[in-house]
């Protein structure tokens, strides 16, 4: 959100196209994501903040940028931040939905239910060491490994919202701290003093300019929090908000000074998908005002949701917040109510084990039966060697395979010629975690969990037009 808003202002003043040329040239690039490209005439970005331990390139952060971020050793990567922004195609408004990083939904790829903040980070490390196995090199792994784990998100993301994500831009931790000192901090409000020594937020009630190691500790503060991350979610929308809001109207920009130090961040700590079009986008938004940028929340379930495994989740329901976001983007509700609904008791489904785990099959087969689906051949699969699970049909795109696909926890489709139209078959390998599996008992929420708790009420909607910050828990 601040690289875009940075490079918007830049567009909005007519201020040297060739110095945002430059800017954009620095941002690394990535393929193959399988994005939507904006079919409906909207534009739907997916803004990821990630917690990565190296920048953008792939390079290891310095010991001193590493202890400023207060990062540890770890591998993985967490998207501590997903956003996913709406601009419709007249592009004079966009709505910024947030995703409580806890939400527990279905992982994009077939992996079942986890923390939609996991689905980057767990994809990436099984791919990699799958990769690894098969004699990849540790920079070939790293990539593909990179790719997939974005493709998860990007497909856990859509299946909980129903949009389909056109653009995907990535920032890091240390993007996010550079960033934010390039435009000499950003003013914050708080309703309280807070010191809370795990995120480092340690500030006074009232308001206060931070720099980005401040900002960085007070948009990560979710402990000691009346509402937990829905609390979090709100600091980081209103620090956006001042953010963008000081950007369309900062001259600071005018700055050479300043715009290197811009550049230089976001050339090291931003990744976009290859295919867009940046400056044409930008052009786009020429008549977008700060406070025509809204923030809004998807709604919450329950904030201290338990699964029978122990693990502390946040529970939402789907199809509440498809509703929701359908209502906020406006297009899609129509679409999703007049969508025909398959009859599962219509498709007839075989399910084959590829996997070591015995009677996977027929576990499998018993729950897609249980979801009124027709019992086709069960046994033991014996094609060419697959180490991940995958329906396959005639047509990748057939509706039949796609329902099964979904009841599975979202498994991947794949033609196969050698089927006739009216066929689908499951082959369940090693990594498959859905519904008929050991693991997906552990997943399942307790009975005691608050199943029947009240929705949570997301927070009203913050713009970036405001007289000065909001003050927040």
């Amino acid at each position: 959100m601040v690289a875009i808003a940075a490079v918007l202002v830049l567009c909005i003043t007519g201020f040297a196209w060739r110095s945002v040329d430059n800017l954009i040239a620095n941002i690394d690039r990535i393929g193959g994501l399988g994005l939507g490209g904006g079919r409906d005439g909207a534009v739907d970005i997916l803004l990821v903040g990630v917690d990565s331990r190296t920048d953008a390139h792939g390079n290891p952060l310095t010991n001193a940028e590493r202890a400023m971020l207060h990062a540890g050793d770890e591998v993985g990567t967490n998207t501590d931040t997903i956003v996913l922004i709406r601009v419709p195609n007249d592009g004079r408004s966009a709505t910024a939905i947030s995703i409580p990083r806890d939400s527990y939904v279905d992982i994009g790829g077939g992996r079942g239910k986890a923390k939609i903040n996991s689905a980057y980070g767990s994809t990436k490390e099984t791919e990699r060491a799958e990769l690894l196995t098969d004699g990849k090199s540790e920079a070939e792994a790293e990539r593909e490994s990179t790719k997939a784990g974005r493709q998860a998100l990007i497909k856990s993301v859509a299946a909980l919202t129903g949009i389909t994500v056109d653009h995907y831009a990535e920032v890091s931790l240390l993007g996010f701290v550079l960033l934010t000192n390039s435009v000499g901090g950003v003013e914050v409000c708080l309703n309280q003093a807070v010191d809370e020594p795990m995120s480092g937020a340690d500030f006074p009630a009232g308001r206060q300019r931070l720099d980005g190691q401040q900002a960085l500790s007070f948009v990560r503060q979710r402990h000691e929090l009346e509402r937990g991350d829905i609390d979090r979610i709100v600091r980081q929308q209103v620090f956006m908000a001042q953010l963008v809001g000081q950007l369309l109207n900062a001259k600071t920009l005018a700055n050479p000074g300043k715009l290197s130090e811009i550049s230089e961040a976001v050339g090291r700590t931003v990744v976009l998908d290859e295919d867009w079009d940046v400056l044409a986008f930008l052009q786009q938004l020429k008549d977008l005002s700060g406070g025509k940028v809204e923030f809004e929340t998807i709604p919450v379930s329950d904030l201290n949701s338990m699964t029978s495994a122990g693990e502390s989740v946040v529970r939402v329901d789907p199809k509440t917040v498809q509703s929701f976001v359908a209502g906020l983007v406006g297009e899609e509700q129509d679409k999703t109510d007049n969508a025909p609904k398959l009859d599962p008791s219509t498709v007839t489904v075989s399910v084959l084990n590829a996997g070591g785990a015995t009677g996977l099959a027929g576990k499998v087969s018993t729950a897609l039966t249980g979801k009124g689906f027709k019992e086709g051949t069960v046994g033991n699969y014996t094609g060419a060697s697959v180490s991940s699970s995958r329906v396959l049909a005639a047509d990748a795109d057939d509706p039949k395979a796609a329902a099964v696909a979904e009841a599975l926890g979202g498994l991947t489709v794949v033609a196969d010629s050698s089927l006739s139209a009216d066929t689908v078959s499951v082959v369940v390998a090693s990594d498959y975690s859905g519904p008929g599996s050991a693991a997906a008992g552990m997943f399942d929420f307790d009975a005691t969990s608050s199943a029947t708790a009240a929705p949570i009420p997301p927070a009203p909607p913050i713009d970036a037009g405001q007289n000065g910050p909001k003050c927040v828990n």
